[in-house]
């Protein structure tokens, strides 16, 4: 194979996998992995992938948007179920829990309506609705309605934030990355986020594989205020060890 034609099989590659590492291209493309280092050198000059220690992964575009919410519960929902059962593990009796708005919290919410003695602070009306006939306290943060994705936001959902001392935050985010951490592409969203995080003691970030590996515009979380991150299977092996470096805790399930 000419070295064009194996640099374009590489991009290729990372494309569909989001991140490699040199040992495993070397394998599958059969080279020395001094080889493969050149080859990655020279599309990272390009900006077409970034270079990490001991790998490489997607250079992907800047996360600008968000599809509606109807989309959203649409994409992965095996994956998300399998995140909120997860997460749900961890939610002990007494706790008192903040579940984030999103798809993914949505089915953390499914998986402990039928429990009792638990405080549930959530600004998605959605989830609201969803453990209305439950047993469970449930706090509605009040706020201005965003009708697109029935949440809510704004300076009554942050003063309400403030006040509270949760156990546990389960935190969505439409980009997640090893290095620049949480972010997100709305700031008007930005400060409810980080109220949640301020207000609990122990944060877990839920997220299936597409979010994982991107950025946005606005940071509102370093991974170092992160205690555990909750994902699927179908993210790529190397990028689970880019995690790890960042937060020792994270579940692939």
């Amino acid at each position: 194979m000419l070295p064009a034609e194996r640099k374009q099989q590489i991009l290729k590659y990372v494309q569909e996998t989001k991140a490699a590492s040199i040992q495993d291209l070397s394998i599958y493309f059969k080279v020395h992995e001094a080889t493969i280092r050149r080859d990655l050198t020279e599309l990272a000059k390009d900006k077409k992938i970034k270079r990490t220690h001991g790998g490489v992964v997607l250079n992907e575009e800047e996360v600008l948007s968000e599809p509606h919410f109807d989309l959203r519960e649409g994409a992965f929902v095996e994956e998300k179920r399998r995140i909120g059962v997860k997460a749900a593990s961890f939610i002990e009796e007494g706790d008192s829990i903040i579940l984030d708005s999103g798809t993914t919290t949505k089915h953390i919410a499914e998986a402990i309506k039928n429990r009792k003695n638990i405080t549930v602070v959530t600004n998605d009306i959605h989830i609201a609705a969803l453990l209305r006939y439950s047993n469970l306290k449930v706090i509605v943060t009040g706020g201005v309605l965003y009708r697109e994705n029935f949440i809510l936001n704004g300076e009554v959902t942050n003063h309400t934030l403030a006040n509270l001392n949760v156990s546990k935050a389960f935190i969505g985010t439409p980009a997640l990355h090893p290095e620049k951490g949480l972010t997100h592409f709305d700031d008007t969203l930005v400060s409810a986020k980080t109220s949640m995080i301020r207000s609990s003691k122990e944060i877990f970030v839920v997220t299936d594989h597409s979010k994982i590996g991107k950025i946005s515009l606005h940071t509102f979380a370093k991974m170092s205020e992160v205690d555990h991150v909750i994902t699927d299977d179908r993210l790529n092996e190397h990028m689970v060890d880019e995690l790890r470096n960042a937060c020792g805790n994270v579940w692939v399930v």
